[in-house]
């Protein structure tokens, strides 16, 4: 939660007990705390290390949000295969349990580190730069950080990413931008996935496009499929671009410096 806020809490009643309720009647009753301190302060400072780093090292970072489901660990094992040794990256793993999703990908050809988030619901800045402490990144390469399955918590948390990048696939809702407008608003780029099934769904994919860009009017968007190739040039295009400009960009601050 940023910024200031009110938490209200009722008198304890005679008997000592704490008295619940939904609306109190007695206003002189509550007492109200100013909640003054951003809770992602902290954060934002930890996520500002990474920037600093991954910029210094020239690696461009991807946040990949979605609803679990979605398809993203399939799409980074199609996108690792597509690159086939041709850009050095790497890959960070979010999920509350297991090292599955790591695995696959290492199998696909790619280091990983999994981090697993307990009851947590979402990566922060911290797990992640604990993360790359731990991998060798390589100059002007890519880091692919999949989040955990989750539409709201991960949102407000900066992990010191280029971009998030929301993934939607089409056996959602077309509503999913207007239910989940956070999301869609921090995200740079829509990956609208699994499209080889549009043909068997009543899913409007004009639709969804539409409500996304009604939370995000400049919000990039990439028909895509991993089972048939759709959309992979596209993709795998702007994610050359994207390390082409950090990769200038780490030239220009070492100029700087100097």
């Amino acid at each position: 939660m940023r910024g200031g806020g009110a938490l209200a809490f009722r008198k304890p009643a005679s008997n000592g007990e704490i008295v619940h309720g939904h609306a109190p009647t007695d206003t002189a009753a509550l007492r109200v705390i100013q909640v003054e301190r951003d809770l992602l302060a902290k954060n934002d400072e930890y996520a500002a290390v990474n920037r600093r780093q991954l910029a210094g090292q020239g690696v461009f970072a991807l946040n990949l949000v979605s609803s679990p489901g979605s398809g993203k660990t399939a799409l980074l094992v199609k996108t690792i295969q597509a690159l086939n040794g041709a850009l050095p990256l790497a890959v960070i793993e979010g999920d509350q349990q297991t090292e599955n999703d790591a695995a696959r990908i290492r199998a696909a050809g790619a280091p990983a580190i999994q981090i697993n988030t307990g009851k947590g619901c979402h990566l922060d800045a911290q797990m992640v730069g604990q993360a790359m402490l731990r991998m060798d990144l390589k100059e002007d390469s890519l880091l692919l950080i999949e989040n955990v399955g989750n539409l709201v918590c991960p949102a407000g948390f900066d992990l010191g990413e280029a971009h998030k990048v929301v993934i939607l696939s089409v056996t959602e809702g077309e509503d999913k931008p207007l239910k989940y407008p956070d999301m869609f608003r921090a995200a740079d780029l829509m990956l609208l996935n699994k499209c080889d099934l549009l043909p068997y769904l009543e899913f409007d994919a004009g639709l969804a496009v539409d409500y996304a860009r009604r939370i995000n009017p400049d919000l990039q968007v990439i028909r895509i499929s991993a089972r048939s190739g759709e959309g992979m040039d596209l993709w795998l295009d702007w994610i050359r671009a994207g390390c082409t400009r950090t990769a200038r960009g780490k030239q220009r601050l070492a100029q700087a410096i100097e």
